[in-house]
């Protein structure tokens, strides 16, 4: 076991092979999922994590299992099943939405009731997202789930990470998830997805009816990241680097949710200032060149925390947009 203790933070959702064919038309395998990100961005932090879901034990299901177990996540919460893997073929040179396969793959037989005994006393956050939210029987699975923990009182943050197929049906999900939800995370892109709108202030305005109370953080790529918290609102750009990743960098977004979350969980009474600081820090440290790790097309998930912790001191933070 490589902690001696059960996971205090667990992901939700979905990990995947992305098949991605490059500009001379090779093609190459990565890991990938939303939620599975935040997880290996958290124990790259130093938190104990856990990425809690089921993969194939094909040699894709391999590839995601040793990047778990470099990544020193808790292998007691994942499932390997005799099952086709979730694969997501993209072409880096159109959309990133790319065309998923994963007809009765692994994933969506995901059982919460094979979790380690245990879990959820140790348990002190749970974060929910990505495509596992919108693929049945999963999707129904994960809600319930998080209904039931959040009646037990642990905290949950939700990320939906808007995709083409979370189209009207997703709707009622959308709603009861962010109900729930302490923390929400979202881009603007999200928003003008999810709430099929023009103009993002309307699903700002609507996950604020939905859930008052909760901590929102609105991402808005090279302008920063905007916090949302009770009547307050505070704005923070990214501080400047003197140097970037040369190429495309994916899971911006996820990095920033771990920086957050991390910020909220080791300093719960810390201004909101403070936790912004912290999730444009993480952003940031996952496209700096002066880390060995975030490479282009690798690891922006994986997140220095030395490096993370000398960027939030330099970061700005403006009260309101």
């Amino acid at each position: 076991m490589l902690h001696p203790d059960l996971a205090r933070f667990v992901a939700f959702g979905e990990v995947r092979i992305d098949l991605v064919r490059d500009a001379d038309s090779s093609w190459r395998s990565a890991c990938a999922g939303s939620p599975w990100q935040v997880a290996m961005a958290m124990s790259s932090l130093g938190e104990l994590s856990a990425y809690a879901g089921a993969i194939s034990s094909d040699l894709f299901g391999q590839e995601i299992w040793r990047a778990c177990t470099d990544a020193n996540l808790d292998l007691r919460f994942l499932q390997q099943l005799p099952r086709p893997p979730l694969l997501n073929f993209i072409d880096e040179e159109e959309a990133p939405d790319g065309f998923f396969i994963g007809a009765d793959s692994a994933d969506l037989h995901f059982r919460p009731e094979s979790l380690p005994a245990g879990w959820v006393k140790a348990l002190r956050w749970a974060h929910f997202g990505g495509l596992g939210l919108v693929r049945p029987p999963l999707a129904q699975r994960l809600e319930a789930l998080a209904e039931g923990l959040k009646a037990e009182g642990k905290k949950i943050s939700y990320a939906p990470g808007f995709r083409s197929v979370m189209d009207s049906r997703y709707d009622d999900s959308l709603k009861r998830m962010c109900s729930l939800a302490d923390v929400i995370k979202v881009s603007t892109d999200d928003l003008l997805g999810l709430f099929r709108s023009a103009d993002y202030h309307s699903g700002l305005a609507q996950i604020s009816a939905w859930n008052p109370g909760a901590t929102l953080l609105l991402t808005r790529g090279t302008l920063g990241a905007t916090l949302y918290c009770g009547a307050g609102e505070w704005h923070a750009a990214p501080p400047q680097l003197e140097s970037l990743i040369d190429g495309p960098t994916r899971g911006l977004g996820d990095a920033s949710t771990a920086g957050l979350l991390f910020s909220l969980i080791h300093e719960p009474n810390a201004a909101p200032e403070q936790h912004l600081r912290w999730a444009v820090a993480a952003a940031s440290a996952a496209c700096s060149a002066a880390s060995d790790y975030a490479l282009p097309r690798a690891r922006p998930w994986t997140l220095p925390p030395a490096l993370v912790a000398t960027l939030a001191a330099a970061v700005r933070v403006l009260p309101g947009a």
